[in-house]
């Protein structure tokens, strides 16, 4: 029997973390791992674009039905599945430039496996985790995501170095592999039964029911209320600050090493452990986020709702002004400040759009996830394609971009998106429960 000292939903909640974690070490290696190979083949920044963005087609086109297959399969076994097959490809995948049909190939596979993680996720949690606990819960398991960029980019660079850009490849597939043996052996589904509370918190039980009555064979065969989905202002309102919030992180992950590299001629591999610290910054960030927005709702401080909008308005604000600094810093010191800032900030704000998922739709958090990464994805296609026309554009005027003039668009886009955003979110969002 599993004692009864350490709850069995944080372990859950400590897994899907480190799962969150392996997922953006992946994709932070694979940045740093094709463009130094790219770099050294020559690759123009536009292909680099191309080539960095196809992860997001396959991402995009598996949100959704990542969510639908969570809801009727279980977030556990699709969680499961999606990991041994991007960790398959990373193992199995060269990374050579110039076989470029392989690697959009690859890029895509992995970007359809990785497309089931978050919904699935959200679906788990909804299921364990009470509506007390949300915030910090899922604050905590989205962490993962920037502690695992951060020791990414202090890592892998040093890995590239001594070993080359595909030993990246096969590090991932290692962790990968890892994390699926631990999820197999200790992760399982939420007791189950017809308890009314769980029924009226909207988590736990309620989802997962065994009793043959007519009301668990409703259940079972309830219909997802995709028009009511589709057509409700507070899911818009957190689809367009989760498309805003991804353009700029998406840009950051994809485009940032070669800021370093070109715009401000300073090597990755000797910039030592301060690279790491803008994802450093999101992961601290996102747990303040958290605790603080748990604690606002228990003690009654705000509503939900109010809680929501302050902490997204606070973080997207101030990551605005702080993305649009970016170009004014001529110094790696200052562009690592600048740039913690604003990932920081945005992690904050994700207490706000990001847990409202679960409060709007906690039966369907999955499909809602799934809906409003899809845009979240849209936003790495849209980023980081733009992003290498837009220096592509400023070559003309600056060879090697190492002007500020030609980044200064690149965090522009972004920075007003985040102002845009945040007004959305005022307006439109809403704490409370409005799918039965």
């Amino acid at each position: 029997m599993r004692s009864t000292k350490f709850p069995i939903r944080y372990l859950i909640v400590i897994l899907t973390f480190i799962c969150t974690s392996v997922c953006y070490i992946e994709r932070v290696g694979f940045s740093i791992a094709y463009t130094i190979a790219a770099d050294a083949a020559g690759v123009s920044q536009s292909s680099k674009g191309t080539i960095l963005s196809v992860f997001y087609y396959g991402y995009a086109f598996s949100q959704v039905p990542g969510g639908w297959a969570a809801q009727k399969i279980g977030g556990r076994r699709i969680l499961l599945f999606s990991f041994v097959i991007w960790s398959l490809t990373c193992a199995l995948c060269p990374l050579d430039p110039n076989r470029v049909m392989a690697l959009v190939i690859a890029r895509l596979l992995v970007g359809v496996a990785q497309g089931f993680i978050f919904p699935s996720i959200h679906t788990v949690l909804a299921q364990w985790v009470p509506p007390h606990e949300r915030s910090r819960s899922l604050s905590l398991t989205t962490s993962g995501m920037y502690l695992g960029a951060a020791m990414g980019m202090l890592l892998l660079p040093s890995l590239v170095k001594f070993k080359g850009p595909q030993s990246v490849f096969l590090a991932e597939a290692a962790l990968g592999g890892t994390w699926s043996l631990l999820w197999f052996r200790f992760a399982s589904d939420p007791p189950r039964s017809d308890h009314p509370k769980a029924t009226a918190a909207g988590f736990g039980e309620s989802l997962l029911p065994v009793i043959d009555s007519p009301k668990v064979k409703e259940n079972r065969t309830s219909r997802i209320p995709w028009r009511k989905i589709f057509f409700s202002l507070p899911v818009w309102a957190i689809v367009v600050n989760n498309f805003t919030f991804h353009y700029a992180l998406y840009v950051l992950m994809n485009w940032l090493p070669t800021y370093f590299e070109l715009g401000l001629k300073f090597s990755l591999q000797e910039m030592g452990s301060s690279k790491m610290m803008p994802y450093l910054n999101m992961f601290v960030f996102s747990n303040i986020g958290g605790v603080i927005a748990d604690h606002m709702v228990t003690r009654k401080i705000l509503s939900v709702t109010n809680t929501r909008k302050v902490l997204n308005t606070i973080g997207f604000l101030v990551s605005a002004f702080s993305l649009m600094a970016i170009p004014l810093f001529r110094t790696s010191d200052g562009v690592v400040f600048c740039s913690s800032i604003a990932l920081g900030f945005l992690a904050l704000g994700r207490a706000g759009f990001a847990v409202n998922h679960m409060d709007i739709a906690p039966r369907y958090a999955g499909i809602v996830m799934g809906v409003s990464n899809t845009a979240g994805t849209l936003a790495g296609i849209i980023g980081v394609e733009l992003t290498g026309q837009l220096l592509e554009a400023a070559k003309a005027t600056n060879p090697d971009l190492s002007s500020p003039d030609s980044w200064r668009a690149v965090f522009l886009i972004p920075g007003l998106l985040c102002i845009a955003s945040s007004v959305v979110f005022v307006l439109f969002s809403t704490g409370e429960r409005i799918f039965d």
